[in-house]
């Protein structure tokens, strides 16, 4: 289901020849703050409304339901776990951003035919709650080898992988870790009591206890979460912690990129390609990490210091070619599906 947010303009101007509202279409956990949109409508004229449509596994699909008949001008949150199904489906119209020469070259998969731009890139990892480990005297997890010993029997919860990007992203990451064995893998995870909810704002907020500063109301201590949400945890908090109350097994990442691209059918195409243009912006770029928790695209966004003090650096994450998850994705998820679902 789809809501509406943000700040909605007039549908046309004066003399009615053209809408003033472009329509951003994306999941949940897309945010901007006011100013930044303000701005944009200051330079272009266009107001920003914005349709937050569940998790991005769920966006993307319902985008490809309504393919042809957008309900926006642009998508925003498809990343590459998810990227050749929307680009199968033809649901984008090429566009060619402009600040993209200032987009970190590895971030650009679709660099020849520009259906997508790249906004943001992060870590999908396993995140812990300090304050249950330390209470235990019980070191926490660090890598996907850990997550199946019995003294973390019943203590994590991670998103299904047929409805959400994070889920998919932690099913992609226990493939590149293990390859073929990943079936077992994650058989020895279901006997050690995984649970699995439909999308993150569930999983994080409802079911982790590390979650609100570590009062979470959840009972699991582990969470599929991002390297960069510690940061979340400690931002506003007087005065700051030593350590976020939650911290990151940095060896259970999955390294993520987020596109957006030009809906195919936009009723506003102008409007989309100067919002594409903004999301590629130093200002927009440098609004993402304390409104997204996640890193800029372009290489030369300056980091707030919250983020990179709190926020795990990850050197080596898991990654599979976009040709890899392209091939076996649909494959993948029936049989993670029969595994873990049943």
């Amino acid at each position: 289901m789809l809501t509406a947010c943000g700040d909605s303009g007039d549908s046309a101007d004066s003399g009615g020849s053209k809408s003033k509202t472009v329509t951003l279409v994306s999941h949940d956990s897309f945010n901007a703050s006011k100013a930044v949109l303000q701005q944009f409508t200051r330079e272009t004229g266009y107001t920003v409304k914005v349709l937050r449509g569940g998790d991005a596994g769920a966006a993307v699909n319902q985008a490809v339901l309504t393919k042809g008949h957008p309900q926006g001008d642009v998508f925003f949150g498809v990343d590459n776990t998810l990227l050749s199904r929307a680009l199968d489906a033809g649901l984008f119209t090429p566009y060619e951003a402009k600040g993209l020469d200032q987009v970190r070259p590895e971030l650009r998969l679709d660099k020849d035919k520009h259906r997508v731009t790249p906004v943001d890139t992060g870590d999908i990892c396993v995140n812990y709650d300090r304050k249950y480990f330390a209470g235990k005297k019980l070191a926490p997890p660090k890598t996907f080898g850990d997550l199946v010993k019995p003294e973390y029997k019943d203590l994590l919860v991670t998103e299904n992988a047929a409805t959400s990007s994070p889920g998919l992203a932690f099913l992609l990451g226990t493939a590149a870790e293990y390859g073929d064995g990943w079936p077992d893998y994650w058989k020895k995870l279901r006997a050690n009591g995984v649970e699995v909810v439909d999308g993150w704002e569930q999983a994080y907020n409802d079911h982790f206890s590390g979650s609100g500063g570590g009062k979470g109301k959840g009972d699991k201590p582990l969470v599929v979460s991002y390297a960069s949400s510690p940061p979340a945890e400690v931002l506003g908090v007087k005065p700051q912690p030593e350590e976020s109350p939650t911290g990151v097994a940095t060896g259970t990442c999955f390294r993520q990129t987020e596109f957006a691209g030009l809906l195919d059918g936009a009723e506003n195409a102008e409007g989309g390609k100067a919002l594409l243009d903004f999301l590629l912006s130093k200002r927009f770029q440098e609004d993402v990490p304390l409104q997204m928790f996640v890193n800029p695209a372009r290489g030369d966004a300056k980091l707030p210091e919250v983020f990179t003090r709190y926020g795990a650096k990850i050197d080596d994450p898991a990654t599979l070619a976009p040709e890899k998850i392209a091939e076996n994705r649909e494959q993948w998820v029936k049989q993670w599906s029969s595994l873990v679902l049943k």
